[in-house]
């Protein structure tokens, strides 16, 4: 054990993590609360260490947003647009599976499909869409809608939840996406994403899925108007829903941007604020396998960093992201295979290509001249 957590302040946690213990409530406030950067990584990284060794993933993907058009009015988004605005757009099938041919010639194994809730694209469009992408490569997995796209979609079909997710998964869907889940607490959720749908909506759609086999990510929106303990109760619910269902793959702590919204935010997350919210995750979330370092939202230094401080993946090499960027992000558009993997060597670890359920693809050895090639797995 870290000699840092052997001192007595911290040793009751230490041996908690230690022994795959759970830590309730407020001891994870009580990290949160804590200054010490260094206690929270080695806690964070003694209870990653227990679940994905000395290993560290990513995926090499693209994403693909079919409209910016949106009924919804959400504070904090700088990425809806209305059918006046003159920088809307949408996507014909067509252009959709043109973006997944040339996408695939570079090696990509899966599609990050999200968009607006738009106002008049009929249900068969997304049916028609999935099937056309699977007709390009039937082994491309298609990771595509929020829960709140799935509850506009089963209100447009005329369908309950679970008939539109059924009709969506035959159609191709392989995995639902995390987004739209912000913070569970309602006062903030009302601050914030006004007329979005609930906390208790948004889990619903999971459940459903989860329960006819179906597997998902989850995330949360930190650093805008929200409490700690308001991060903890979102925590808690995500925790409790895994509980049950054990259908999240993985976490991914999403840092808002303040730029090109809504909301008055003056101290937007800082790099401190990030590490410490991805170490808590990692040690609340013990019946979670995986916690993403969102290069995207981070810039990938600090995801780099965040790979010793609980995180164990930094989620996809992405092409052509468009939410985070115009919310303000500075990242790259997109990174390569030799960037991730480069990123994760310098943290210590060892690269590993991952697909869309973190099932391992390739690993690389943890020096690049200890072989010239990425070892299939």
């Amino acid at each position: 054990m870290n000699w840092i957590l052997k001192q007595g302040e911290w040793r009751d946690l230490a041996d908690k993590v230690a022994a795959g213990q759970r830590i309730d409530e407020s001891e994870a406030l009580r990290l949160f609360e804590t200054k010490d950067l260094h206690v929270l990584g080695a806690l964070a990284t003694l209870a990653n260490r227990r679940k994905n060794g000395n290993r560290a993933s990513f995926i090499v993907n693209r994403y693909i947003n079919y409209s910016n058009y949106c009924i919804l009015s959400c504070q904090f988004c700088a990425f809806a647009r209305k059918k006046r605005d003159a920088d809307g757009f949408q996507y014909t099938v067509e252009e959709i599976t043109a973006m997944a041919r040339e996408a695939l010639s570079v090696g990509i194994t899966e599609l990050h499909i999200v968009g607006g809730l738009h106002p008049s694209l009929p249900f068969s469009y997304y049916l028609d869409m999935l099937r056309a992408l699977k007709q390009v490569d039937s082994r491309l997995q298609l990771k595509c809608f929020t829960a709140i796209e799935v509850l506009h979609l089963a209100w447009l079909g005329k369908r309950s939840t679970e008939q539109t997710l059924r009709e969506l998964k035959e159609a191709g869907l392989d995995s639902l996406t995390g987004g739209g889940a912000e913070i569970f607490q309602p006062a903030v959720r009302q601050a914030i994403a006004r007329g979005k749908e609930s906390a208790e909506e948004y889990l619903a759609v999971h459940r459903a899925w989860h329960r006819m086999g179906g597997r998902s990510t989850c995330t949360m929106l930190y650093g805008h108007v929200e409490t700690v303990a308001d991060r903890v109760d979102h925590l808690r619910r995500l925790r409790e829903l895994q509980d049950e269902t054990r259908g999240f793959v993985g976490f991914v702590p999403l840092a808002y941007h303040p730029e090109n919204n809504r909301i008055g935010v003056p101290h937007p997350p800082t790099g401190f604020d990030s590490l410490r919210t991805i170490a808590v995750s990692r040690v609340y979330l013990d019946n979670f396998d995986h916690i993403t370092a969102y290069w995207v939202g981070l810039g990938l230094k600090l995801a780099q960093v965040a790979l010793n401080f609980g995180a164990d993946d930094l989620h996809g090499t992405i092409f052509d992201e468009r939410i985070f960027h115009m919310a303000g992000a500075t990242s790259p558009q997109q990174q390569t295979i030799e960037a991730m993997s480069k990123a994760i060597r310098e943290a210590g670890l060892v690269p590993r290509q991952r697909d869309t359920f973190y099932q391992p693809i390739r690993d690389w050895p943890l020096e690049p001249e200890q072989a010239p090639d990425a070892v299939l797995v």
